[in-house]
């Protein structure tokens, strides 16, 4: 069965709901068996490499707020976060353009790795404050999860994959898709936003189901063949 999830690496609701759904699969009996694609979105394709200025800072500019008022309104994801094991670390966050990451997302999954990248990538923005939208940065997360490191220096080289992540992003632009994460189940259940784990596991229980229906034997025995003689 097929999950396909689009977010953003520089997203913090995105991180939340990679963990409540990691929850869900540890109670999924069937999580083994699950195909799990990241898919790309981009929150802003026209930011720099690196941002100028802190989150809050951001936020604020943003939303026409003050700084202070923007700390106060971040309160309710940092809360939400540590609840789901992640302890936001805002001041120090780097985040930039995102499109290489994503390209490189791509290739990990032709190489087995897209979610240990993806997690290498969640990881360095919001606990390290590293500056994910650097070349240098990404060659070298690339590497710690186990990616070639001539792969790596082809794609960030080129316009590898690039028209991968446009693909995603048309597919959630005609899906209707205006935030992230977003989570298709099945290409029939469209899951939007960082859901409690109860949510994904009903979700994907209900999937499973249509699409693994099982022989429900009805009746008394009757007379019947097998391989060696027939019932008299």
């Amino acid at each position: 069965m097929k999950v396909e999830i689009w977010s953003d690496v520089v997203c913090p609701w995105c991180f939340v709901g990679k963990r409540q759904f990691e929850r869900a699969l540890e109670r999924f009996d069937h999580a083994d068996e699950l195909e799990i694609t990241w898919r790309a979105y981009e929150l802003d394709p026209r930011a720099p490499e690196v941002r100028e200025g802190t989150y809050a800072e951001r936020i604020a500019r943003k939303y026409g707020m003050e700084v202070g008022a923007a700390r106060a309104a971040m309160s309710r994801i940092i809360s939400v976060g540590a609840e789901a094991g992640i302890e936001f670390k805002f001041d120090s966050m780097q985040p930039g353009n995102t499109f290489n990451a994503h390209r490189l997302l791509h290739y990990a999954k032709t190489q087995g790795r897209q979610d240990a990248f993806k997690e290498r990538l969640l990881h360095a923005t919001f606990f390290e404050g590293q500056a994910t939208g650097t070349h240098e940065v990404l060659a070298q997360l690339a590497v710690e999860v186990g990616l070639d490191v001539a792969g790596v220096a082809e794609v960030l080289d080129s316009e590898l994959f690039g028209d991968d992540v446009r693909s995603d992003e048309r597919v959630a632009q005609a899906l209707g898709v205006t935030g992230v994460p977003f989570f298709l189940i099945d290409e029939t259940y469209g899951i939007p936003g960082a859901q409690a784990p109860d949510v994904f596991l009903s979700i994907l229980e209900r999937a499973w189901g249509e699409t693994h229906r099982t022989v429900q034997i009805v009746g008394a025995d009757g007379q019947v063949c097998d391989d060696e003689a027939c019932e008299i």
